[in-house]
């Protein structure tokens, strides 16, 4: 679900924290994708013209690896270099969410029975695609065929997107891929979302800084986690009429969730009160009420301190696709086209395996433009007294900070 209202929010106060670029722009980088996420997108997104998810002969699920075979060769020729990270054991906090999402599935599959003989094209459509369960079998299958593609592989300890943030904020990658907000809740240092979408549909992914987030927010990371939480997050029942808008005013006038719970509950019982004594003494609804059970302190625990794997522990490894196993995968077992499988993987080989082109702003700092001094001709050519102050010595300076920079820049390690 990831935070409800949270990118209106940043569009609207931190509007120089989100930016968008074409994927081809982003050649060089490597990339922690949350894997998991990844999987319910193409269980919904990649099927037939009918609706229904592709399958094979044998009747097995296929959509799932048309997503990430085709979807990761796309990324990698943009010069990408994408690592998975998949789901381990969600926080027993997210036991109740978990539950309620099992309780819709359930109830959207019934649906799906009537609209069989009442509803529309659409109706079976939408009921279907609220009835996906991303299954152990669907994760084991998308593991072996990353594997088999060269691409390297994390099983989380705790949540992907916790991992995927760990990771760009430790260094290990340049940036976080999800489509789950709550990567920066996390800790996520920079932020890719539409990075697994189609070409098809033309969607320009979108980069989101956290630095300028908070910077345009005026709030700190501990204060940010209370916002997020505030808007609706996967560990708690959202507060029934607190928006966004709402949400950022109580924050920043309450200075932290601590302050807006103690409010909301302060006014919640000065309301009852004022029911009861009443004329009618019936209690009129309205008002703001925080749940009884509502552990928002637990919550920011589990976004503060993630179950995560160091990156120092983790070795992030692109090696040659594995041509036969994947035929033998894809082809032999799920029915896939061999021809395309094999152009497939020699792509995958070409691009994985040529040395990446370096990008300018890993080797050079754009540098603040300078008044010129008092005194100095607007020209350039001479100081005060109108002597020359020689071009080419100025030039071979410029030349050789650039070449320090550049020697400089390079002993980096580039993500």
């Amino acid at each position: 679900m990831g935070i409800k209202g949270l990118t209106a929010l940043l569009s609207e106060h931190a509007p120089k924290a989100i930016t968008e670029h074409e994927i081809k722009t982003l050649f060089g980088r490597k990339v922690a994708i949350d894997a998991s996420m990844s999987i319910y997108q193409f269980l919904i997104a990649v099927r037939q013209k009918d609706g229904e998810m592709l399958t094979n002969d044998a009747g097995e699920t296929t959509s799932h690896l048309m997503g990430f075979f085709y979807r990761t060769i796309r990324i990698v020729e943009n010069g990408i270099k994408p690592a998975y990270v998949f789901d381990g054991k969600p926080p027993e906090l997210k036991a109740g969410v978990l539950s309620k999402r099992f309780e819709k599935r359930a109830e959207a599959k019934e649906e799906g029975e009537e609209a069989k003989e009442t509803g529309t094209a659409e109706d079976l459509d939408r009921f279907s695609r609220r009835t996906v369960k991303v299954t152990k079998e669907h994760n084991e299958e998308c593991r072996r065929l990353l594997k088999l593609m060269g691409i390297p592989v994390i099983v989380a300890p705790s949540e992907a997107e916790a991992q995927c943030a760990s990771l760009a904020r430790e260094g290990a990658v340049y940036a976080a891929g999800s489509e789950d907000m709550d990567t920066l809740t996390f800790g996520g240092s920079i932020l890719y979302r539409h990075l697994t979408f189609s070409e098809a549909k033309k969607a320009p992914i979108m980069e989101v800084n956290l630095e300028k987030a908070l910077e345009g927010l005026e709030m700190d990371m501990s204060t940010f986690i209370d916002l997020c939480i505030l808007l609706g997050c996967d560990y708690l029942e959202p507060i029934k009429g607190v928006g966004p808008k709402s949400a950022l005013k109580l924050i920043r006038e309450h200075n932290g969730l601590a302050g807006v719970v103690e409010h909301l509950r302060e006014k919640a019982a000065e309301k009852a009160d004022a029911d009861a004594d009443g004329e009618d003494g019936k209690k009129k609804k309205g008002g703001i009420q925080v749940p009884e059970e509502w552990p928002w302190e637990e919550a920011k625990k589990v976004f503060e301190h993630p179950d995560v794997t160091p990156a120092a522990e983790l070795e992030l490894e692109w090696k040659h696709p594995d041509v036969d196993g994947l035929v033998q995968f894809l082809v032999t077992e799920k029915g896939f086209n061999e021809d395309r499988v094999r152009k497939g993987a020699d792509k995958l080989a070409k691009f994985l395996n040529s040395k990446q082109q370096g990008r300018l702003d890993g080797f050079f700092t754009v540098q603040p433009k300078t008044s010129p001094k008092k005194g100095a001709s607007k020209s350039g050519g001479k100081d005060a007294k109108g002597k020359g102050k020689g071009k080419a010595d100025t030039k071979g300076t410029k030349r050789k900070n650039d070449e320090k920079e550049a020697s400089g820049s390079k002993k980096k390690t580039k993500k």
